[in-house]
């Protein structure tokens, strides 16, 4: 069996392990596939899914019912130190659109700053199956921020270009993305 196709096994079997209970919101669908992700090695997430312990066994135990889930990252990430001051801008910036306070959101914005710290599209760091599934998630969490992203940028480098301008930091040399010799690393298509 080739790599590739025990890859997508494990997952599917994570999945299914993980999706046993009925879902009690849209983030509970994104977390069991993040989740399974996370458990299949398949996303940048560091130990707990980049919570605290403590949220990561109320997660644990709210959604997934299960002992199956380790804790310690299947994939060997961590999480670099060296951004700690950035991850705190990022969570900062998430709570602060957020729709709810609530523990699940919580959970979504630990682990959607975790996987900020990744280098690949965010939807693929997270252990998300598509872009089209970050959006959802996003627009369902944040809609306010959500809905400033009228030019599809890709949501990483918009959540850091939101960061950048609440700073009243511009470090792009173009005036605008349209000129910008860079446009098409921002925009376009993330598969």
């Amino acid at each position: 069996m080739s790599a590739v196709l025990q890859s997508q096994n494990t997952l599917q079997q994570a999945y299914n392990r993980l999706k046993v209970s009925p879902m009690m919101s849209p983030n509970h669908e994104w977390l069991v596939c993040i989740t399974a992700s996370w458990c299949a090695g398949q996303s940048v997430l560091p130990d707990y899914m980049g919570l605290e312990p403590d949220q990561f066994q109320r997660l644990k135990h709210n959604y997934f019912h299960d002992d199956f889930l380790p804790e310690i990252a299947p994939s060997g990430s961590y999480i670099d130190f060296n951004r700690m001051l950035e991850r705190e801008d990022l969570i900062n910036l998430l709570a602060r659109y957020s729709r709810t306070n609530t523990l699940e959101i919580n959970w979504v914005i630990g682990i959607l700053v975790a996987a900020c710290l990744g280098n690949d599209h965010l939807w693929q760091d997270l252990g998300l199956w598509s872009r089209a599934q970050l959006t959802a998630l996003l627009k369902y969490n944040f809609p306010e921020l959500a809905a400033k992203n009228t030019q599809d940028m890709k949501w990483k480098k918009f959540l850091y270009k939101q960061l950048c301008e609440e700073e009243g930091l511009f470090l792009c040399r173009a005036p605008s993305c349209n000129v910008c010799i860079d446009y098409p690393k921002c925009y376009g298509p993330e598969e």
